[in-house]
């Protein structure tokens, strides 16, 4: 690892960073990434449940099932992150970032072409748990890779900012899948949608990857990964220096990744409960979300310049706790069939609340870890909460909510339950606003692991570094070639 302090001479010379196009980037492939995970939640909690089971299957086994598949994709993400991760700290953020471009775009068009249970019995449903699978596995890779390369090209002062445009990309793709399924609600026979109309969305994917293509091929690696490239290239994998020296970042991560059962219930369980439960407009429903991330494409920016100001636990601290207590409010409204509340609380919950946590939460993990392992620990630290959120969230809150699929409180309780427990972990993270990402990495480099370094060549000195407030910072290990 060169955890080292750049000279002035040294520094002038460094690769330039470039935060806007790497913003863009980030963005875009993050917006492909969860327009094909939204599209296939608005999609199982709408037809597919009709579509790839047997017709003769209760409603609630049925939308059990269905859920089962969402999952399926957030379960395989950690096995994803031990793939993607250190390919990412090895061989560069933008190689990952382009092999995961195709394959979740692949994926996800493969979904709308698949046949139905009708036309091939149970290898309908075995198909599309396979596509499942892959985007799983690329989507570990996508965003971890995406978040550090925008991170590492940002100006110092605005870290928060410029990677919190990551998260920003991933609500624009659920606006904008739960968006194109409303005119098919809408204007199509419930024959048509059953038969074509379901799969365009899958199949509009296509053009979200070509416009990421196109951005992407002129991104270069962030300067702090060119320059720790080479440095590591005789050291231990990066999977196994984050796995012996970084497991307490990793699981504090997964559990502050937690909060996104507030997501997962918002966009797929609830709508699910509403249409099928409670019996309320599906069309007027899918306008839920998109009115709460027309709201959220604003809040996430100016929560991520908060974050730069005031820091990264207290945004994100209040944005799980607001966004967890604020699902009782809006699973009643959507029970008491209040259209006034519902949207309402929507707004309120994940609009607001929810995106602050949302914003912050970029910045917050990716600085938990050094530059040579970033993109491996907060693959393996997300994509585990990320697995027990997605994946196991949507069959826990049907459990929950019983045979006949009404007993919203207890789903409620659990989501309010779980962003406490994610807000008090949290609490447990070191402050990073004011430190450079040099500070950081010394900060996060364990002493082991230094040793480990220095077997490959790497030769440690001492410095201390003073950082913005003035406080003196011991960086016990450092590093040069």
């Amino acid at each position: 690892m060169s955890d080292h302090i750049q000279s002035a001479s040294h520094s002038e010379t460094a690769p330039a960073k470039t935060p806007k196009r790497a913003a863009l980037s980030s963005w875009i492939g993050s917006a492909l990434e969860y327009y094909d995970f939204a599209v296939y939640g608005t999609a199982a909690a709408l037809v597919l449940n009709h579509l790839f089971f047997p017709a003769d299957t209760s409603p609630g086994v049925a939308i059990l099932a269905a859920m089962g598949t969402v999952g399926v994709a957030y379960v395989v993400r950690p096995l994803g992150a031990l793939i993607m991760g250190p390919l990412g700290d090895r061989y560069g953020r933008k190689f990952v970032l382009m092999l995961c471009l195709f394959l979740i775009g692949a994926s996800t068009f493969a979904v709308g072409c698949l046949p139905t249970y009708d036309q091939v019995g149970y290898l309908a449903p075995a198909l599309l748990v396979l596509c499942r699978v892959i985007q799983g596995l690329s989507a570990s890779g996508e965003q971890s890779s995406a978040i550090s390369v925008s991170l590492e090209h940002a100006d110092e002062h605005r870290r928060s900012f410029t990677s919190s445009w990551t998260l920003h990309g991933t609500q624009f793709g659920t606006l904008l899948a739960t968006a194109v399924f409303i005119p098919f609600t809408l204007l199509l026979s419930e024959d048509a949608l059953m038969s074509w109309g379901w799969r365009v969305p899958f199949w509009l994917s296509a053009a979200v990857v070509l416009v990421a293509f196109m951005i992407r091929r002129g991104l270069e690696e962030p300067p702090a990964f060119r320059e720790n490239k080479e440095a590591i290239a005789g050291a231990p994998s990066p999977l196994t220096l984050t796995l012996r020296y970084h497991k307490a970042a990793i699981a504090r991560v997964a559990v502050c990744a937690m909060i996104n059962s507030v997501n997962v219930v918002f966009t797929v369980w609830s709508l699910s409960f509403a249409t099928n439960i409670v019996g309320l407009d599906r069309s007027t429903m899918l306008l839920v979300p998109v009115v709460a991330n027309v709201v959220a494409l604003v809040a996430i920016p100016l929560s991520g310049m908060l974050a730069d100001r005031i820091g990264r636990r207290p945004v994100f601290i209040m944005g799980a706790i607001g966004g967890g207590l604020a699902m009782n409010g809006y699973l009643g409204a959507i029970y008491s069939g209040n259209w006034t509340t519902i949207f309402l609380m929507g707004i309120v919950m994940s609009g607001l609340l929810y995106s602050m946590g949302n914003a912050v939460w970029p910045a917050f993990y990716a600085e938990m870890f050094p530059t040579s392992v970033r993109v491996t620990g907060l693959a393996l630290g997300t994509q585990i909460g990320f697995a027990v959120s997605g994946g196991f969230v949507p069959v826990i809150a049907s459990a929950l909510a019983g045979e006949q699929g009404d007993q919203w409180l207890k789903v409620a309780i659990f989501v309010g339950v779980t962003c406490l427990v994610s807000a008090g972990v949290a609490l447990t993270a070191k402050e990073t606003k004011s430190l450079s990402l040099d500070e950081i990495d010394t900060l996060h480099t364990a002493r082991g692991e230094a040793a480990d370094l220095a077997k490959a060549g790497i030769a440690p000195t001492r410095t201390s570094i003073t950082n913005n407030n003035g406080t003196n910072i011991d960086k016990a290990k450092e590093y040069q070639l």
